[in-house]
């Protein structure tokens, strides 16, 4: 289905090549991962399977790549609609209609399949996906995580041969993703369709997948099965780093087949409670920063917020969980003072933030919203530094900030950053104000694990100078990692709230991967495991 023949990309204006010498085969009826460091060049690779590079993004490209038996290098994107269904990371920026039902139809219609066709295919979807409800609703109404399970029905009603995924469960929640993964394997097992796949959280992902393909830093590829190339992986998610702890052989790749294996481990952390660490993100005086009473918001069509109340203390990191639509976005907006709020009281330090203008505000709350590049609106990195200094009036924190984050070039464009090159520039902004409370809306989307222990330090680094902290998320590995307190918010509403323990142990769908496998031991991390084990040795 998919042939690389000594396949190199490069970019104009680039050093280095994104991909270097790329020889690759993917057959029929495979799920095939695509893994890799942030900015490795996975994005590249899926991109140059499905013709956008060179034919969208420009860049040079060396080699053959054959889909289906047609070279890229005379077929336009556009030539392989009807083989190929592409899903970008950023889902929203592909919609061309306005409502759900439109949307799943729109590639059908560009192919003329006949009406009938497509009205079967759209209930399918609609079907397969949990899309029943939504048929009728605005593309712009609609959480990320609905938005992106729109925009992979969109691509299946068409019935492509090969799927490629950026990241497609990176703005799902846990029970939701596993959904659209199961479907996905479902149509690779039934139908022979090929799917490639580029995933960052892959403690969700590996156990689906044949094949794993590794794209190094410098642009080399490798590929090989899943347990092979997990075993050396520098990428690697919970189960793999506890099996490495633990001298599992061979590696694991399901909960299932980890708990078969686990029962020595668990004999010997059993007991062991006085060793568990303190959550990272609990420290601090505990005076309320940010209290929250009451809190409504109301769209056009549903209540998204129904009283809420909530108390953010200093010193404390809170994550805010539940499954898509639940509220979580609307809620952030609304603290934040940048939002709807139809009733209720927001108050920091005394001040109600939707009542002072935004440069004040930021210095009570700051928000990093679901797409960080929506606060980005100048030429160069160094020149969105130098706006925000001129708001917080100290010259050069911005870019001492970015620098404790990431490393990212003073005269990049914004839009040429990676994921987690605009996440930490966004947050450098952010942090440069000194916010009393700093709010956070899917803050790992494009992170790799390297880059979330980076941004776990960062918010940790805030909470324990005096500040509070709450971010929205599905990545439960993140948040056990992350967070003291865990709130869960389901129709608007607060049904949880306790210790990130207490919530994530308890709740077979936000349970982190290393719960699952220990339990009843309760240990969330691999680090809680390694400081439990160096603590009862």
């Amino acid at each position: 289905m998919i042939v690389l023949d000594r396949v190199t990309v490069t970019y104009a204006g680039a050093a280095a090549p994104a991909l270097r010498d790329v020889s690759l085969r993917v057959g029929e009826g495979e799920l095939c991962l695509v893994v890799g460091p942030t900015g490795a060049g996975k994005s590249t690779l899926l991109r140059t399977v499905c013709g956008l590079v060179p034919h969208f993004t420009g860049g040079l490209v060396q080699g053959s790549v054959l889909v289906a038996g047609r070279d890229t290098r005379d077929h336009l994107p556009r030539d392989l609609a009807d083989v190929v269904g592409v899903v970008v990371q950023d889902p929203a920026a592909g919609f061309v209609t306005d409502t759900v039902e439109e949307e799943l139809a729109y590639a059908m219609e560009q192919l003329g399949l006949p009406a009938a066709v497509m009205r079967t295919r759209v209930e399918e979807v609609l079907d397969l996906l949990g899309l029943v409800d939504l048929r009728t609703a605005p593309l712009a109404d609609l959480s990320g995580g609905e938005q992106q399970r729109v925009a992979i029905g969109a691509v299946l009603t068409a019935h492509p041969r090969l799927l490629v995924l950026d990241e497609p469960t990176s703005a799902l929640d846990p029970a939701a993703a596993e959904d659209v993964l199961a479907a996905l394997t479902r149509l690779v097992h039934d139908l022979g369709m090929t799917v490639l796949l580029a995933e960052h959280r892959l403690e969700r992902v590996l156990q689906y997948a044949d094949r794993v393909v590794a794209v190094a830093p410098d642009g080399t590829v490798s590929d090989g099965t899943p347990a092979d190339v997990m075993a050396s992986s520098v990428v690697a998610p919970p189960i793999v780093e506890l099996a490495r702890v633990a001298g599992w052989d061979p590696v694991p790749l399901s909960v299932r087949d980890a708990r078969r294996v686990a029962g020595p481990l668990r004999a010997r952390l059993d007991g062991a409670a006085a060793a568990r660490p303190a959550p990272l993100g609990a420290a601090g005086s505990g005076l309320v920063e940010l209290a929250a009473r009451g809190v409504h918001v109301r769209y056009p069509r549903s209540w998204a917020v129904r009283g809420v109340d909530l108390a953010l203390r200093a010193g404390e990191v809170t994550a805010l969980m539940g499954r898509n639509g639940a509220g979580k976005s609307s809620l952030l907006w609304a603290l934040a003072g940048a939002g709807p709020r139809a009733a209720g009281s927001v108050l920091v330090g005394g001040t109600d933030p939707a009542t002072v203008r935004p440069r004040d505000a930021r210095r009570l709350v700051a928000l990093v919203p679901q797409n960080p590049q929506d606060l980005l609106y100048l030429e160069t990195v160094e020149a969105e530094c130098r706006a925000s200094d001129l708001q917080v009036a100290d010259p050069g924190r911005t870019a001492a900030v970015l620098a404790g984050l990431a490393a990212v070039p003073d005269d990049a464009h914004p839009r040429d950053l990676s994921e987690g090159q605009r996440l930490a520039l966004v947050l450098a902004i952010q942090l440069a104000a000194r916010p009393r409370v700093l709010l956070l809306d899917e803050p790992t989307r494009g992170l790799d694990y390297a880059a979330k222990r980076r941004l776990t330090a960062a918010l940790v680094r805030h909470a324990h100078a005096g500040g509070a902290v709450l971010l929205s998320s599905h990545d439960v590995e993140f948040v056990a990692e992350t967070a003291a307190r865990v709130m869960v918010l389901a129709g608007g509403e607060v049904v949880a709230d306790g210790t990130a323990r207490d919530v994530l142990v308890a709740s077979p769908t936000f349970a982190p991967q290393t719960a699952k496998i220990l339990h009843p031991v309760e240990l969330l991390t691999v680090a809680a495991v390694r400081a439990a084990l160096a603590a009862t040795a």
